[in-house]
């Protein structure tokens, strides 16, 4: 927690984050409201997005709140003016909300593979676009997209989820490369393993399989040298440099933090 002789490292900023109700989005609200950020948290689910606000709040941050469905162009419009009246403009985006599923390519239904792009992809572009507009008039901001190690390599059963984290870091190195000039640092975080309740969509893996939810996660962990799966809190670590003027010579990155995943 902040005190006034000591201020955080985000004291001050105003963050939006979305997908904060659950998982890697609320460790990242709560580590951002110990570091002193003003907050607007947005997800589908209002009732836990009270309960993040009320733990938010219990460290002393200021928190505002909104339901937002990130497929919906005027709800996220609605969401951004809502935010940036809210937190007196908005100097740090988390782009967090995100949605799995896992099936076979040749399995894949078009309606499952839109319904992964449109959350993850366009969902995504829709937040970044109309934020970026807010700080380019203000000559300043973050951007930190959550993507994933999917968006770095091949996976199998999810090519859906894949193609949808692949183009979101192109779209990190696009920002990046466009917003530069005007003093916005876009980057991505890209986790592997994470102890969320998304890793318990990998029970799908093993149904595809035929083999047990155990034996999926041992052979997950196989891949990893530190051989365990990472906590929510230590991406919200990261997230907290890449939000903070720590990060100020960084842009257009997307950073693997798997516990060595890349190198096994």
């Amino acid at each position: 927690m902040t005190t006034p002789d000591r201020p955080g490292r985000l004291s001050g900023r105003g963050a939006l984050v979305t997908g904060a109700s659950r998982g890697i989005g609320r460790a990242i609200a709560l580590r951002y409201a110990e570091e002193g950020a003003k907050l607007f948290l947005a997800a589908t689910d209002r009732a836990k997005l009270e309960e993040v606000k009320g733990l938010a709040e219990a460290q002393g941050a200021q928190v505002s709140l909104q339901t937002v469905d990130v497929r919906d162009r005027a709800s996220v419009a609605a969401m951004v003016d809502a935010a940036a009246e809210a937190l007196g403009g908005i100097d740090v985006l988390v782009n967090n909300a995100g949605v799995y599923r896992a099936a076979r390519l040749v399995d894949t239904t078009p309606e499952d593979f839109d319904a992964v792009i449109q959350v993850n992809l366009y969902g995504a572009f829709h937040v970044m676009q109309l934020v970026l507009r807010h700080m380019q008039g203000r000559g300043r901001g973050k951007v930190v997209n959550i993507a994933s190690t999917a968006g770095k390599w091949m996976s199998m059963n999810q090519s859906a989820y894949n193609a949808s984290k692949h183009a979101l870091v192109g779209l990190t190195r696009c920002a990046g490369l466009e917003m530069g000039p005007l003093g916005i640092n876009v980057n991505a975080i890209c986790p592997g393993f994470v102890e969320t309740d998304m890793l318990e969509a990998f029970r799908a893996h093993g149904d595809i399989l035929g083999v047990p939810f155990e034996q999926v996660k041992a052979a997950g962990l196989a891949r990893v040298p530190l051989r365990r799966f990472l906590k929510p809190e230590e991406i919200a670590h990261l997230a907290v440099y890449l939000g903070s003027s720590e990060s100020d010579g960084m842009t257009g990155q997307s950073i693997l933090l798997d516990g060595g995943m890349v190198v096994a």
